[in-house]
């Protein structure tokens, strides 16, 4: 497939995906502002902290590193062996699993019955529906490789449209089944996931379309894990690619969960604060997640497939290495200056957000703080999400390897500061220790790409450059709207909120029509892809 057009199919993939995480955290926002006027905050905290990091845990610890060994190369392989690997990824998760369910009931503090009931029988679904989707994961792969967008699309949408229905029904008729309710949603939305793909490929397979595409698996028999005569049944180069990312996953997972697993092992704060920072959180990642995580994740395919992992810049086609530098370049900017807007208008109108949105028991206390803090981290993330989806791309083995014992001190120095921190600040801690950990990891990325492209005269990392016009916008917005909060919000009366909404509405405005007329650049990328 010829570089521009997988530049496009991923382009399309990374919009379907924004448009999935849209869904998603709208999902869990109006979610969460429901369940807050039928639930207690300590359910909520339990739900949403507790058992979804066992969730995520299980499954990023068994599939992460072998997604990120399997996407990586060519569409044209021994497909038989990839799958084969793939499926190494459901006894992996039986495997941690029981190792971390066993650690969620007998070691951690286990709430109160009365408060939150049904503590066990969430452990146990929750342990269970990541074994579950786990057994998606050849199908997934395939559809990722081969880029399914619409496959995708339906199967996301359905299961979190299923998950939220039968959680809304069972909330309003049975509220007394607590964590019940969760777990039956839960198991519902791994259920119907892993379905749509497997029907999708029961359809797909054998059918004129498949024998079209040249698609590499003619039957849903060659899906299952299968031995070859003479063959070794997995690719020792993927499986050794992926024992290296195993390394470097689990010290990610522990940086990109950081919070939640002190919250889990150390208590620096109750369940119920747990569930007002977890609101926040959702709150503040509504708009940076929907957009940077379906970009890293579409475009680490783009960047994989391009250029090839291990070579240098010189011993690629020059052609597909200025098209990659290009889309770095502008992929920088454009997520630079989404994080941008957010920081600058996300610090005046946190309180508002959250008094409109949870009341005052989310506008009081540390609430604010708490957003307006996230607004600063939305930008570290922003640039982060890019730079390493183009640095683990490029990565070779020994390197991936030698990053292994950056994330390990890295972990250390992070866990650290995110308990003294929390100490000192309360649950802002977590957040200023996640603005230390990314800006430690751009730092790594940023120096990988200006090392890969010194021997070309492509520099992509401009891309953090916006214009000065722009920058003088964006200083003049923060001083007008930050002004206005404190003349019109949040506590006299509709009339003054109205006004500081223009005021930032205006000033927003000014911002778009000044990126428009100085990034034209990205403007025509956009506009295209």
């Amino acid at each position: 497939m010829a570089a521009q057009d997988v530049l496009g199919q991923t382009a399309r993939l990374a919009s379907s995906s924004a448009l999935l995480q849209v869904l998603f955290r709208v999902v869990t926002f109006g979610l969460n502002a429901f369940t807050l006027r039928y639930l207690s905050r300590e359910l909520i905290g339990v739900v949403n902290v507790r058992l979804t990091l066992l969730y995520s845990t299980v499954v990023f610890l068994a599939r992460e590193a072998f997604r990120r060994a399997c996407l990586s190369g060519s569409a044209k392989r021994n497909w038989t062996k990839t799958i084969n690997l793939l499926w190494l990824t459901v006894p992996f998760g039986v495997f941690w699993s029981l190792i971390l369910g066993l650690v969620w009931l007998h070691l951690l503090e286990v709430p109160d019955p009365s408060v939150v009931p049904h503590y066990q029988a969430g452990v146990v679904a929750f342990g269970l529906s990541a074994i579950i989707e786990l057994l998606g994961e050849p199908f997934w792969v395939l559809a990722q490789v081969h880029l399914f967008v619409r496959l995708k699309v339906i199967a996301e949408s359905l299961s979190v449209v299923s998950k939220c229905i039968l959680t809304v029904t069972l909330v309003i008729l049975y509220p007394q089944w607590g964590l019940y309710i969760f777990s039956l949603a839960q198991l519902l939305y791994v259920s119907v996931l892993v379905m749509c793909y497997v029907i999708y490929f029961v359809m797909f397979l054998g059918s004129p379309e498949a024998t079209k595409k040249s698609f590499p698996v003619a039957r849903v028999k060659a899906l299952l894990p299968s031995f070859v005569e003479d063959e070794t049944f997995v690719n020792w180069k993927e499986a050794r690619l992926t024992w290296s990312f195993f390394k470097q996953s689990f010290l990610k997972q522990i940086l990109t969960e950081g919070e939640r697993y002190v919250m889990t092992f150390l208590n620096v704060l109750n369940f119920g604060d747990q569930g007002v920072y977890d609101i926040v959180n959702n709150l503040g990642s509504l708009v940076a997640r929907f957009i940077f995580l379906p970009i890293e994740e579409s475009f680490y395919v783009f960047f994989a497939k391009v250029l090839e992992r291990g070579k240098t810049v010189k011993d690629q086609k020059q052609d597909d290495v200025a098209m990659a530098a290009n889309v770095l370049e502008l992929l920088l900017k454009l997520v630079l200056l989404i994080g941008l807007t957010i920081t600058v208008f996300g610090y005046a109108y946190s309180q508002l957000a959250l008094d409109i949105y949870g009341g005052s028991m989310l506008s009081s206390g540390t609430g604010p703080d708490l957003l307006r803090c996230y607004s600063l981290y939305v930008l570290f993330l922003a640039v982060n999400g890019v730079t390493e989806c183009f640095t683990f791309a490029l990565m070779c083995k020994e390197e991936v390897d030698r990053y292994n014992f950056v994330m390990l001190a890295l972990s250390f120095i992070f866990l650290c500061i995110s308990y003294f921190l929390t100490h000192w600040y309360g649950s802002v801690g977590f957040i200023l220790a996640n603005c230390f950990n990314m800006g430690i990891r751009i730092a790594h990325s940023t120096h990988y790409i200006h090392h890969y492209f010194r021997e070309s005269t492509h520099r992509p990392l401009t891309g953090l450059l916006p214009s000065p016009a722009l920058l003088l916008v964006f200083t003049l917005s923060a001083v007008v709207t930050a002004f206005s909060e404190v003349w019109f919000c949040c506590d006299k009366g509709w009339m003054a909120r109205l006004i500081h909404i223009s005021t930032g509405a205006l000033c927003l405005a000014a911002t778009l029509v000044t990126m428009f007329c100085t990034e034209t650049k990205l403007i025509h990328f956009v506009r295209s892809q």
